[in-house]
C-alpha cells in the first residue's frame, strides 16, 4: 500500500503541468480568435483612427499608432503574469498569460517581420503556409478604408489561399 501513496504526487504533478500546457496552447489558438474580432470590430470601427495608418502609408515614421494595439494585447496578459505570480508557478493564470505572450510573438515575427519587413530578417520563403498568409494579408491591404475588408485573421487565412500557394508551389 505505501508504493501506491507515492504515486499519487507524482500523478498530481504530472496532471498539473498538462493542465497548464493545454492552457497555454488553449490560449494560444483562442488569441486567433480574439485577433481576428479585434481587428474587424475594434482596428475597422471604434478606434480606426489609430489603425488607419497602418493601411495608408503617407508617413515615413518606423513607428505607427497602429502600434497602440500592442499594449491590448500586452497589458491584459501583464495583469494575469501579476496575479499569478502570487499563488506560483502552478496558478493557471501564469499559464493564460504565457499563451497570450507566445500569440503576441508569433504576431511579431508573422505580422511586423515577414509580412510587413519592419525588420530584414526573413525575406524569403518558399513555405506554402508562409505565402498564402502573406497573399490573404495583401488582399487585406488592397482595401484603404475601413469598410469592405477582408481576411482579418493572422494564421488562418481561408482556405482559398491555400489552395492558391499550393497549385503555385
Amino acid at each position: 500500500m505505501p508504493h501506491r501513496t507515492r504515486r499519487i504526487p507524482y500523478l498530481r504533478y504530472a496532471m498539473t503541468w498538462a493542465i497548464n500546457i493545454a492552457a497555454v496552447v488553449t490560449t494560444f489558438l483562442v488569441m486567433e480568435a480574439v485577433a481576428w474580432g479585434t481587428h474587424k470590430y475594434v482596428m475597422h470601427g471604434f478606434l480606426w483612427v489609430l489603425h488607419k495608418d497602418h493601411h495608408r502609408k503617407d508617413h515615413y515614421h518606423p513607428l505607427e499608432r497602429n502600434d497602440a494595439f500592442f499594449l491590448i494585447f500586452a497589458v491584459p496578459a501583464f495583469i494575469l503574469f501579476l496575479l499569478g505570480a502570487r499563488n506560483g508557478i502552478g496558478d493557471i493564470r501564469i499559464w493564460i498569460a504565457t499563451g497570450i505572450t507566445l500569440y503576441g510573438f508569433a504576431y511579431f515575427l508573422v505580422h511586423e517581420v515577414f509580412i510587413h519587413q519592419r525588420l530584414r530578417w526573413w525575406r524569403n520563403s518558399d513555405n506554402r503556409y508562409l505565402r498564402a498568409i502573406r497573399r490573404a494579408h495583401k488582399m487585406h491591404h488592397k482595401h484603404l478604408g475601413r469598410e469592405h475588408g477582408e481576411c482579418f485573421g493572422m494564421l488562418l487565412v481561408p482556405l482559398k489561399y491555400f489552395r492558391e500557394a499550393w497549385r503555385h508551389g
